[in-house]
């Protein structure tokens, strides 16, 4: 069985971006949605030369990698979609539309 990390990505009080998850070896598997969450999808940043550059996540078709959200859920992750990545940041939104959370709000990121 392979071991699995937790880390919390904090998106502070009316922003919608969240500080940098470092993932060194793993991917990201998971999501845990804390209960109180403004209604809103989530995207992502990546880095992938150790956090000097974060880029939008795209998938193979040219779409903005999108995971619908909501509170008190956990959201699987597809790990292939973070291969490459030393580093994500989680939207609330996206590029074009970001969702700006009306409190403080902690997602767990699960990592293998």
């Amino acid at each position: 069985m392979v071991d699995t990390v937790s880390q919390s990505a904090a998106i502070a009080i009316s922003t919608s971006l969240s500080a940098a998850i470092a993932l060194g070896e793993k991917v990201a598997v998971g999501i845990v949605m804390p209960s109180g969450w403004d209604a809103a999808n989530l995207t992502f940043q990546g880095s992938a030369d150790g956090g000097a550059t974060f880029n939008n996540v795209y998938d193979s078709s040219g779409n903005e990698l999108t995971v619908t959200a909501a509170a008190s859920r956990y959201i699987y992750l597809d790990p292939s979609a973070f291969v490459g990545l030393n580093q994500i940041k989680v939207r609330s939104g996206t590029n074009g539309t970001p969702v700006n959370q009306t409190a403080a709000r902690a997602l767990t990121i699960v990592t293998r």
